[in-house]
């Protein structure tokens, strides 16, 4: 069978342990074909008012709505999980540990976005997809593309931000087809999503601007409460302030 690209994203009552998925939107994009899912689901969970803030969803949006694990979409991810295909999110792990919640465990290869753009564009103010989605105005290629597929774009919907990852993807592919021209660019981007970011200086909080080097000599204490303290603290900083300490 030929191999698939799944571009994925999902909403989710918050970012907590105990939250979960309430929407998720994937396109699958085959040779010819491009299939598109975009469902939301009731949960036991209650919606969090800043979640609710971002993606707009409602309590009374999911009334009669089925379960994750009991919907259309989640078992047609579940028969696409196979390693010949690619999953692409923006972001992977956050989407991923969410869908593990709900008895999903991925065996495809994963493409995050987040991370490559991290590697290929590392002088980047910001790295969100809303940011390139302005930066490398996608936002006016995004209509004509939405209309094919029947879609509505909207900022923080599930399927909207797929098909915008979708537009980000190729812009990715041509950088990495300019910085690796003698590598599979899907291949390449498969192994920059599993090599960690050694991130060199603070772009937030109150060493912002210093380096991690420098902060290890002055205040190796707050890195080290960083490591214990910060429970969402993102895993390449960990992995950055790790290699700094010499742990």
């Amino acid at each position: 069978m030929a191999k698939r690209y799944i571009i994925l994203d999902t909403e989710t009552t918050g970012t907590g342990e105990a939250d979960r998925v309430i929407q998720l939107g994937f396109m699958v994009l085959g040779e010819k074909e491009i299939e598109v899912q975009n469902e939301l689901f009731s949960s036991e969970v209650p919606i969090g008012f800043g979640a609710m803030e971002v993606h707009g969803i409602t309590p009374s949006m999911l009334e009669g709505k089925p379960k994750c694990k009991e919907s259309g979409a989640y078992k047609r991810l579940q028969e696409l999980n196979t390693n010949e295909n690619y999953l692409i999110i923006h972001n992977a792990p956050f989407d991923i540990t969410m869908l593990e919640k709900e008895g999903f465990k991925t065996q495809m290869r994963v493409i995050d976005t987040l991370r490559v753009a991290k590697h290929l564009l590392p002088d980047e103010e910001a790295h969100r997809l809303q940011y390139f989605r302005y930066k490398m105005e996608l936002y006016k290629e995004e209509q004509k593309e939405a209309d094919a597929l029947n879609i509505v774009v909207k900022a923080h919907d599930a399927i909207g931000d797929v098909l915008v990852l979708k537009l980000f993807l190729s812009k990715l592919k041509e950088i990495v087809l300019a910085q690796f021209p003698s590598e599979n660019p899907v291949d390449k981007m498969v192994s920059l999503t599993a090599t960690p970011i050694l991130i060199k200086s603070f772009n937030f909080g109150k060493y912002k601007g210093k380096t991690l080097k420098e902060v290890a000599t002055s205040d190796a204490a707050y890195l080290r409460w960083m490591l214990s303290g910060m429970e969402n603290l993102d895993e390449d900083m960990r992995y950055s302030i790790n290699t700094v300490l010499g742990s």
